[in-house]
């Protein structure tokens, strides 16, 4: 099995950059909850997205990805799989999750990237610090098929 997980360190700096702010709020204005809740959202973006995971089983013939302890989470068979192939995004592919003229793309941070296309057309682009690693789990299930 093949688990890799991309830190998004992006995204951890903008909520601090924004908690700052917060923080200095409550030291200006007092104890507020709104921004005591405020802090709360952060801490919860925080979590929920501190990472993009990229999962190849070879047991189970299956390829997942997913932010955090599970959000969004998307699995794939490798026999649905058309083709893959190592990319690289550009600026405006960005970070998060969000659909392009390229498909979906899922991105913690960075411009590498796996592109899977699917039988039925529809495409994914996975953000991947471990391109290699990747195509190479992926090559072995092929090898084990045949």
């Amino acid at each position: 099995m093949y688990k890799k997980t991309q830190w998004s360190w992006i995204i951890w700096m903008f909520l601090t950059w924004f908690a700052t702010f917060v923080a200095l709020a409550i030291f200006l204005l007092g104890h507020n909850a709104l921004l005591y809740g405020f802090i709360g959202i952060l801490a919860l973006i925080g979590y929920l997205f501190y990472g993009l995971t990229l999962e190849v089983d070879k047991d189970k013939r299956v390829v997942s990805w997913w932010f955090g302890p599970g959000v969004l989470k998307k699995s794939v068979k490798v026999d649905e799989l058309q083709s893959y192939c190592a990319v690289t995004n550009s600026f405006r592919h960005g970070i998060g999750v969000k659909i392009t003229h390229d498909g979906w793309v899922y991105a913690a941070h960075g411009f590498k990237a796996i592109e899977f296309v699917l039988a039925d057309g529809s495409k994914y682009r996975i953000g991947t610090n471990d391109q290699s690693g990747v195509l190479a789990a992926l090559e072995e299930i092929e090898k084990s098929a045949k």
